[in-house]
């Protein structure tokens, strides 16, 4: 059964995954309003397109991390009633790391639909589960990684945007509905699975010492990570 349920996961999630791709060069992730000479669609043309843009490639490897991604979720909590937010951090997640890679921002609206409706979601799982002390940790923390980055920007604006700020809100109230070792975990892994890509694209020569990359996914992959790893997983595949 367990076996069963983790195909038609990965389908879904994969559908997901190729749902997400075309949605992020749509009007749901395009800026409402481009501020007068600051470049608007021009300036979003000249950004890097990378293997998940338009390419043929980026439709089969935002399937896979689709696929992988809500597997993985559900092996982790199982049917419980926080499930469903996990759901949608990963769908949102999706859409958001896409089109930083694609064009290094993460689009407001996608940020405080995404996050308000991760709120509601655990809300309503604490609701049924009674767990308010988890939301409210959850809350506090989400705070507390918004503060900690917009000081961090604020200090060095060229190496994290607003974007970033208000993502780690949201990966902030996911991990702290776990518990605070899994927000130091995420956020120490997001830093460090960005390290290591701009070490190995450095050494690679395939970017400068002044590069820009892209740090949604990087914080993405390391809350997803750390949630994964916070504890037992409900369900296995033997």
């Amino acid at each position: 059964m367990t076996a069963l349920l983790c195909v038609a996961v990965a389908l879904l999630g994969a559908l997901a995954g190729r749902a997400v791709h075309r949605a992020s060069g749509g009007a749901l992730t395009r800026p409402m309003d481009p501020a007068p000479g600051a470049g608007g669609a021009g300036a979003l043309a000249t950004l890097p397109v990378t293997a998940v843009g338009t390419g043929g490639a980026g439709p089969v490897l935002a399937a896979v991390v689709g696929a992988v991604a809500s597997t993985a979720v559900v092996l982790r909590f199982g049917a419980s009633a926080d499930l469903p937010a996990w759901l949608w951090l990963v769908l949102v997640g999706l859409l958001l790391g896409v089109v930083d890679l694609r064009e290094h921002r993460l689009p407001n609206r996608v940020l405080l639909w995404g996050s308000g409706l991760a709120v509601l979601l655990l809300a309503g799982a604490a609701l049924v589960s009674g767990r308010w002390d988890d939301l409210g940790r959850g809350l506090l923390a989400g705070l507390a990684c918004f503060g900690l980055l917009l000081v961090m920007a604020l200090i060095s604006p060229s190496g994290l945007g607003m974007g970033d700020v208000k993502l780690v809100g949201l990966t902030g109230l996911y991990l702290g509905w776990l518990g605070w070792p899994s927000v130091v975990a995420g956020l120490f892994l997001g830093f460090l699975g960005q390290a290591l890509l701009g070490l190995c694209l450095l050494v690679a020569r395939r970017t400068g010492l002044k590069t820009d990359l892209p740090f949604g996914p990087a914080l993405l992959a390391g809350a997803l990570v750390a949630a994964l790893l916070s504890g037992p997983w409900a369900l296995t595949l033997w």
